[in-house]
């Protein structure tokens, strides 16, 4: 295979793969902000029921 082919498929291969793990990172940003507003709410639930 041509070497400059080559190396621009690694380049796409490599800006995917930093995509996907920008991504993940959101995705897991966003669980964990989902996860705490939960928390609160249910904070905010037992003070309201008492």
């Amino acid at each position: 295979m041509n070497a400059e082919l080559e190396y621009t498929m690694m380049q796409h291969h490599a800006s995917e793969l930093r995509q996907a793990a920008a991504e993940q990172r959101r995705v897991r940003e966003a669980l964990k902000v989902r996860r705490g507003e939960r928390r609160h709410r249910s904070v905010f639930a037992k003070f309201l029921a008492s």
